[in-house]
């Protein structure tokens, strides 16, 4: 049951339940977390609060969800999670992409076989939103808020499809831009396609693209491309991942369907096929339409909910957790560091 919507802003909370079916409103997390009907409490505020939010949430004893990146950094990534570990409060990080039937699909492929020894992991996340100059200065582009740019809003998924998918990182090697040093300052506004703005102007605090080398502990090699100026790209989120066997290719703006290649295939059909993930047969389907009929978007953040319910209601483990959001986070940091130093740096261990 939806019990509450929490907003500091009282108006935008009413909104907000209004709109989605919440049966009251708050405006204190505080006064939410001491609600004896309230089990599990749902982060969705910008990156620079998940801390202080999360924290309030598992000392109040709730379990807890929270959107991506999980931190500003590793260090409170790394008492969010082991907060949520000692108090033993059921958690998840809302990495969605994982719940798209065709990525799940090729989870599955790899962890079948079918690709063999995994030589390269090939991702790149492109979108365009923000190329005009002219576009204000919204808290995305704040260090002090967003934590990182393009890095931590459109890599962060790239790390963990790739860890989903292949596993642990090695070492990294990156490079960041900003491509556009200063924007005009918002008036009034706030959210990601922000509002009015003023005619002062203020530095761009975060990259606007990054690109990374990467090891994997498995001897896998990998590039990682995350930008918000590539032109004509709305969502292109895109993995490829080759072996010994075969390769798999995923692009989320056709986000239904699964490219395969299998080596063993007769040399008179060799070539890429597209498998269309909306069988009952394939991760999470069988939850929704009949074959041949596409989901969407939405439909990630649905079957997660459903996953994160459904543990809840059994007692058992839930992926991705905050232990993957950590991991999520080192990896990051890694990048980070390397930009700085401009060279290879190794990831840490989670310890």
């Amino acid at each position: 049951v939806m019990k509450a919507a929490c907003d500091l802003n009282e108006e935008s909370a009413k909104k907000l339940a209004d709109t989605w079916g919440w049966q009251s409103v708050e405006t204190s997390l505080d006064d939410l977390a001491a609600r004896d009907d309230i089990d599990l409490i749902d982060i969705a505020a910008p990156n620079n609060v998940h801390h202080l939010l999360v924290m309030k949430a598992i000392e109040a004893g709730k379990h807890v969800s929270c959107e991506k990146p999980l931190a500003l950094d590793v260090a409170q990534a790394r008492e969010m999670y082991l907060a949520a570990k000692e108090a033993g409060v059921m958690n998840m990080i809302w990495h969605n992409y994982r719940r798209t039937p065709a990525l799940a699909l090729a989870k599955r492929m790899i962890d079948n076989g079918l690709l063999g020894r995994i030589y390269h992991v090939r991702a790149v996340y492109m979108q365009d939103w923000c190329m005009d100059p002219d576009f204000p200065l919204a808290w995305r582009f704040r260090k002090e808020v967003a934590g990182s740019g393009a890095h931590g809003y459109l890599n962060a998924h790239l790390i963990d499809a790739a860890r989903y998918l292949v596993g642990e990182f090695d070492s990294v090697c990156a490079t960041f831009e900003t491509f556009v040093k200063e924007r005009s300052v918002e008036l009034e506004g706030g959210s990601l396609f922000a509002g009015k703005t003023s005619d002062k102007k203020e530095p761009v605090t975060v990259d606007d693209a990054v690109i990374s080398l990467a090891r994997f502990k498995n001897g896998a090699l990998g590039t990682f491309e995350a930008t918000r100026f590539a032109a004509g790209h709305k969502n292109g989120n895109q993995i490829e991942i080759n072996g010994s066997k075969g390769s798999i290719s995923f692009d989320f703006e056709r986000m239904n369907e699964l490219k395969y290649y299998n080596i063993d295939d007769p040399e008179d059909l060799l070539g890429f096929r597209t498998i269309p993930a909306t069988l009952p047969t394939h991760p999470y389907m069988e939850a929704y339409w009949p074959p041949g009929h596409t989901i969407g978007y939405e439909h990630t953040f649905v079957s997660a909910a459903a996953d994160f319910a459904k543990a809840f209601a059994e007692g058992t483990p839930i992926k991705p957790d905050f232990e993957e959001g950590l991991r999520n986070q080192i990896v990051l940091e890694a990048m980070s560091e390397s930009g700085e130093k401009n060279g290879w740096v190794q990831v840490p261990d989670i310890s």
